[in-house]
């Protein structure tokens, strides 16, 4: 590794978020600067309004601020692959990007996987005080309590985009859409530990979400059923003696 590549990357995937992007690329300045070398990757998931131009134009006075760009939106997993493998930094967190997650709580979640390692693969936030919907938190505590029952994953939240890793560890796992939602059971699955923190969840900046009940329910079911089989089938390792 180059000794001027940063030890953190922060992986912010973005479709039509123009009016969120300058005030929480200052925020997580803020958060992170003068604790460790660090950079952030936006992932521009074919949005059409303008967030490519707003990227380009902090871009230019923020060194540390990159863009990946997908040409048309390919959802929020692959938006947040994208950035992982661009990322140059050892250490990865993840947020949303409409200002809901506060990057105030990085460098906590940073410090306990540093302090995990190497037995924890995956720092989760959990969020209290959620400022959706009524009829949208009902949907995540009833998708949070079925995805428990079935993958036992411990975990209340996993719809939270507060997340830290290991980069290396994010791409070994198996991909398809829908991943994010899925981390803690599959990191559980290759034989890590999951930590949490607590975090504070705040109303949207600006714009309308990107996400319903409809475009997600059975396709959520169905990867369901998919992790569930991953985590049956994965083989394990054997102890060999040898004379």
């Amino acid at each position: 590794m180059n000794t001027n590549d940063p030890a953190v990357s922060v992986v912010v995937p973005v479709r039509n978020e123009a009016g969120n992007i300058a005030p929480l690329v200052a925020e997580i300045a803020a958060a992170l600067d003068g604790l460790w070398r660090f950079e952030v990757v936006y992932v521009n998931d074919g949005s059409s309004d303008d967030t490519d131009a707003e990227l380009k134009r902090l871009m230019a006075s923020h060194p540390w601020l990159r863009r990946v760009r997908h040409l048309q939106s390919c959802g929020q997993s692959c938006a947040v692959r994208s950035g992982v493998a661009a990322a140059r930094a050892p250490l990865v967190a993840t947020l949303d990007g409409d200002g809901q997650n506060d990057p105030g709580f990085i460098p906590a979640m940073v410090r306990a996987l540093e302090a995990g390692a190497p037995r924890v693969g995956l720092i989760a936030g959990q969020r209290v005080g959620r400022k959706s919907s009524g009829f949208k938190k009902l949907q995540s505590r009833i998708a949070n309590a079925v995805r428990g029952a079935v993958l036992r994953d411990g975990t209340r939240d996993t719809g939270c985009g507060l997340k830290a890793f290991r980069r290396d560890l994010f791409l070994s796992l198996p991909y398809f859409d829908g991943l994010h939602r899925f981390l803690p059971a599959l990191v559980r699955r290759e034989g890590y530990t999951i930590g949490y923190v607590d975090v504070v969840d705040r109303p949207r900046g600006t714009g309308v979400s990107n996400y319903g009940l409809w475009d997600r329910l059975w396709v959520g079911i169905m990867d369901l059923a998919g992790v569930w089989w991953l985590i049956r089938r994965k083989k394990r390792v054997a102890e060999i003696s040898e004379d």
